[in-house]
Formats: C-alpha cells, sequence, structure tokens
C-alpha cells in the first residue's frame, strides 16, 4: 500500500512532534508499505522519510520545482517526481497513494488535507484520510468541523470525511485495517 504523508517541514518543532515521523516512516517500512511524501528536507518530513528509508523501505518524493530552486530537495527518495508546483504535487500525491495520513503541520499540511477531503468529498475518490490529533493538535478544525455540520454546512452522515485519531497506536491500527484491503 502507499501512503502518502502530509506534515510540517519546520525543524523549530518540540522533539516528541518530530518523533512521530521516526514512528510513522519506521512502521511504514516494516509493514512492507511505501512513503508517498513531499519530497522535501526539514522538520517531520525528512524524520518520516529517514526512518522509512533506515528501516529499508520504498520512499517516494513529490516536489515543486520552486522547493528545488530554494536547495530543499530531498536526496533518500528511490523515486522522485518532479512538479512544476502544489497544485500539480498535491495532484500527483493524490493519484499515487492509496490512503493518506496528516500529521501535525501549518498551512500547507492543511491545504493538502483539504484537498484530499474535497475531491473526496465530489467523489474524485475514495481513499481514507486519518488525521492524527495528537495531543489535541487538530482540536480546533474538529470543533470547526462539527460547528459547520450543526449549522447544515455539512450533512450530518458525510459520505467522505477525514477520520481523526489521538495516538499513533490509534492510527497504525486504521492503516493496518485499511491495508487488509490491498
Amino acid at each position: 500500500m502507499k501512503i502518502a504523508v502530509y506534515c510540517s517541514a519546520k525543524d523549530r518543532i518540540p522533539e516528541e512532534y518530530l518523533s512521530l515521523g521516526d514512528t510513522l516512516g519506521k512502521w511504514i517500512a516494516e509493514a512492507g508499505h511505501t512513503l508517498v511524501y513531499g519530497g522535501a528536507t526539514g522538520g517531520l518530513m525528512t524524520r518520516v522519510s529517514n526512518a522509512a528509508k533506515a528501516a529499508g523501505g520504498v520512499v517516494e518524493g513529490v516536489i515543486p520545482q520552486r522547493i528545488i530552486q530554494a536547495k530543499r530537495m530531498a536526496d533518500n527518495c528511490d523515486t522522485l517526481y518532479v512538479v512544476n508546483n502544489m497544485c500539480e504535487r498535491k495532484q500527483k500525491m493524490k493519484e499515487l497513494a492509496d490512503c493518506f495520513v496528516c500529521l501535525p503541520g501549518s498551512y500547507g499540511t492543511l491545504d493538502e488535507m483539504m484537498d484530499v477531503v474535497a475531491s473526496g468529498t465530489v467523489d474524485e475518490h475514495r481513499k481514507p484520510c486519518f488525521v492524527l490529533n495528537y495531543k489535541g493538535f487538530y482540536a480546533g478544525l474538529k470543533f470547526q468541523v462539527e460547528h459547520m455540520r450543526q449549522l447544515a454546512f455539512l450533512p450530518q452522515e458525510e459520505q467522505y470525511a477525514p477520520r481523526f485519531v489521538d495516538t499513533m497506536d490509534e492510527l497504525i491500527q486504521m492503516l493496518d485495517r485499511c491495508a487488509v484491503g490491498y
């Protein structure tokens, strides 16, 4: 199974968040899955890809020209897809992946997550999206989703929605269940 991981590229975040990348990358490789990620260096992106490679996994990166120009291209990808811009990156990652994982991040992570969710809601795909709400990181987003549902901006029973989990163990259990279908 190919697992796309969206996450922070910032280095100056707390170590406990960076270590989430180590745990997930190692698990992806040891479970025989392929990591699909943004192909850049920094923060959780570096940690998840390095951990996957160190554990003998396959790593596929998708990187826009602008990030290459900023000299942030990772050197550990088995396959590196170079695209023109962030929109093409999101599209390519959606095409490559069988499921999506959102670790803590900032605007880019939220953009990638919402792109996956929005395209899923209009039935462009049925690939599951898991959001790791580690220590309540995405509590505000969960609140906003419920608020939209209460005001009928979202249906009570969505056909496609992100699945929030609170721990890495829960995330891995969900990914294990997802892998059964592949």
